[in-house]
């Protein structure tokens, strides 16, 4: 087990998305420093990092030189190449680490790592051809999900199946690449755990999320989620042991459906997570120094929620609103505006989020949603 990495250490991070930025902001502000690889230039993450390697995740030399100037990694989002850790290995220690990026960024592997290890997900099968997906929809049934099996998120490489019609033209989208078919839940809720681990197996987690989705999008995410807490205790224990199983350092994800017979694990995140955003205002330890506390090998921060609070994301064109509603919502007292300056705002596109705090948690929830229609209104 190695000492614990302190302030004044310089982290790498891989990846250079808003849960990079919002990771090295939160770490710089207990002194750390950071060195940031990715492949695009600028990006939101290399703009508050001291040192951004413009380079392409199998680029031998830029790994070595990176490795050299960190002195442990980690990543933003799970679709970092599994050669790049390879490439990394016995240079600097990588945290999560590869067996929980390996899971994580394929589905037919996390829905294996799920069911091998008895946690309750959907029906679901791999499929590699068309005769496949056929004898599969016939076992899970109509309607079901066809996902790819690689690099998925927000929705992305999705599509919902009604019926035998829909199984060829689905296919062929896929243009020969495997897929995860899965039965259709439904649930009576969507939420969220994110739970962490250090490299001494010391747990934490926060408290569970209720999340909705617009285009497959995070929309909102409010907390507290509202629910019995016997429900909550038992999201979080299995939260907690997927963490275990994984053998985590850092943050885990675990996206869920709450359906009558209980709780149904969705997806995995072995990182920050978007639903996680309303810590950095909610809570006494955000999302974002939790993971650099985990990474580092320090004793996780408190999780405890100190105000109820809602979250909305800013898509597209809605993080950028005309001068005078931009100032309206910088004047609402109880709104937190957060933007990743990632430039162009394209459609679907992650610009930002708002948090809305007050003492009743449906208070801030009725924020969030009078602040969405007032965003999402078209402007004259």
């Amino acid at each position: 087990m190695s000492d614990p990495i302190l302030p004044g250490a310089t982290l790498g991070m891989l990846g250079g998305g808003q849960l990079g930025r919002m990771s090295l902001l939160a770490g710089r502000q207990m002194g750390y420093r950071f060195a940031v690889l990715e492949p695009k230039a600028p990006c939101s993450a290399g703009a508050v990092a001291e040192e951004h390697f413009v380079a392409p995740y199998h680029d031998a030399a830029a790994l070595a030189r990176f490795a050299a100037k960190v002195q442990v990694a980690t990543l933003e989002f799970e679709n970092i190449p599994a050669a790049t850790l390879d490439a990394l290995e016995g240079k600097v220690a990588v945290r999560p680490g590869r067996q929980a990026l390996r899971i994580c960024q394929n589905r037919a592997r996390e829905k294996a790592f799920l069911s091998e290890n008895g946690f309750p997900c959907a029906p679901h099968a791999l499929v590699e051809s068309l005769e496949q997906l056929q004898e599969a929809a016939g076992r899970i049934g109509f309607p079901c999900v066809l996902k790819t099996a690689d690099f998925g998120y927000d929705g992305k490489g999705q599509q919902r199946l009604e019926s035998e019609a829909d199984l060829p033209p689905a296919w062929e989208s896929l243009a020969g690449e495997r897929a995860v078919l899965e039965g259709w839940v439904d649930f009576l809720g969507e939420y969220s755990v994110i739970c962490g681990r250090n490299s001494r197996g010391e747990q934490c987690a926060f408290p569970l999320l209720h999340n909705t989705h617009c285009n497959h999008i995070l929309h909102t995410s409010t907390s507290p989620a509202g629910l019995d807490p016997a429900l909550e205790k038992a999201a979080v224990e299995l939260a907690a042991a997927i963490a275990d199983q994984l053998d985590l350092v850092g943050l885990v994800a675990v996206e869920l459906f709450l359906t009558p017979e209980g709780w149904l694990v969705n997806e995995l995140a072995p990182r920050p997570h978007n639903s996680g955003h309303l810590t950095i205002d909610g809570h006494f330890t955000s999302q974002f120094e939790q993971h650099v506390r985990l990474v580092c090998g320090l004793a996780p921060g408190a999780t405890d929620q100190h105000t109820p609070a809602c979250m909305l994301n800013l898509i597209g064109t809605a993080a950028t609103p005309p001068p005078e509603l931009l100032a309206d919502l910088l004047a609402e007292p109880r709104a937190k505006l957060h933007l990743y300056d990632k430039g162009e705002a394209r459609p679907g596109r992650k610009m930002g989020h708002v948090t809305f705090l007050a003492d009743r948690v449906a208070t801030a929830r009725q924020l969030a949603d009078e602040w969405d229609q007032r965003l999402s209104a078209p402007q004259k």
